[in-house]
């Protein structure tokens, strides 16, 4: 007989066995000595049947020992940055269920096992942790902000699906980790996360669980204003590659408006006296008018090719096996 449980204010469901299915957290870190050891305990206390990864990379302190000691399986990834490390545990890592989170102990393992149930029971692809500090000291001058206007601009340009698209608090199907073309460096990795769920159209949630400080001799390699920029330049990037047609476009808007208000004036003199008396302006509206039209043709042969590639990422993500099914367990309920 299975219990019934509530996600999210809906009607009762029964609640699964998450014990019954392979579990991997993964927790990338870099120089996290003060935090690791409490990190992978706290996971072990929440769930107890899961497999803990810490990859180290390239830490100067006793990252690896400490991790090692509370009884993580620690691997190693020497290309620096956090992107490189998502990748690798992504490639490495053969689970059903997986939870990404970082080792600075600001989150609560606590909350993993609702994030885990409430992917499993509504059979989603993805959950976002969406960080409800403690007090407002939690984040750094900044960044509350930061993480407002770059959750706006994706959700502005892909869909507004999340309010904190910078999390590093996610729980994650087989199927989302092995569809997922892992191609950032640093920092940005989140934003690829979220835009690859959002143009793969998955089954996403978001829920609020507790952000705290950083304990006592832990600090943030998060560099405010580097990888704002790296993270915005990613946006742009994502936005070129996923949604040509709408770049190209708008490039095309831009170019067309300054080349007919350079030629208006030019015209309108034309149309007067019959005279065309500033022949470099002219050649210059000309060369814009043409440069906006070969933006528009570009971002129609592009848009093909990005529908093409997301029809092999679908098909790449069909092939592999969703998690099991809800449906034998709510029948022996009833």
């Amino acid at each position: 007989m299975h219990q019934l449980i509530e996600i999210d204010g809906s009607a009762p469901v029964p609640d699964p066995d998450l014990s019954a299915l392979r579990t991997a957290v993964l927790i990338p870190c870099h120089n996290e000595a003060a935090a690791i050891a409490a990190v992978v305990r706290d996971f072990r206390a929440a769930l107890p049947w899961a497999q803990i990864y810490v990859y180290d990379n390239n830490s100067t302190d006793d990252t690896a020992a400490q991790a090692r000691q509370a009884g993580a399986i620690v691997r190693r990834e020497s290309m620096q940055g956090k992107g490189y490390v998502v990748c690798r545990m992504f490639s490495d890592v053969d689970a059903d269920l997986y939870v990404l989170v970082d080792g600075d102990d600001t989150y609560s393992a606590v909350s993993a096992p609702g994030l885990l149930r409430r992917l499993v029971v509504e059979r989603l692809d993805m959950v976002s942790a969406a960080r409800i500090g403690e007090t407002r000291e939690v984040y750094r001058r900044g960044h509350r902000l930061g993480n407002r206007i770059l959750t706006g601009m994706v959700a502005g340009l892909f869909g507004n699906h999340f309010r904190d698209m910078l999390t590093g608090y996610r729980v994650f199907s087989r199927r989302f980790v092995k569809s997922f073309p892992a191609l950032s460096a640093g920092f940005e990795i989140e934003t690829q996360l979220t835009v690859h769920a959002l143009e793969m159209q998955m089954k996403v949630a978001e829920v609020e669980t507790p952000y705290r400080e950083r304990p006592e001799g832990s600090y943030s390699k998060l560099r405010t204003f580097r990888d704002g920029w790296r993270i915005v330049k990613t946006i742009g990037v994502l936005f070129k590659e996923e949604r040509p047609l709408a770049f190209f476009s708008a490039c095309f808007g831009v170019l067309a408006l300054g080349a007919v208000g350079l030629a208006w004036p030019i015209f309108a003199e034309f149309t007067r006296t019959g005279l065309v008396p500033r022949f470099p302006t002219a050649i210059l509206a000309t060369g814009m008018m043409l440069l906006a039209f070969l933006s528009l043709a570009s971002g129609l042969i592009l848009d093909t090719v990005a529908h093409g590639r997301r029809e092999v990422k679908r098909l790449h993500y069909l092939a592999t096996p969703p998690l099991p099914s809800m449906d034998s367990a709510s029948e022996e309920v009833s």
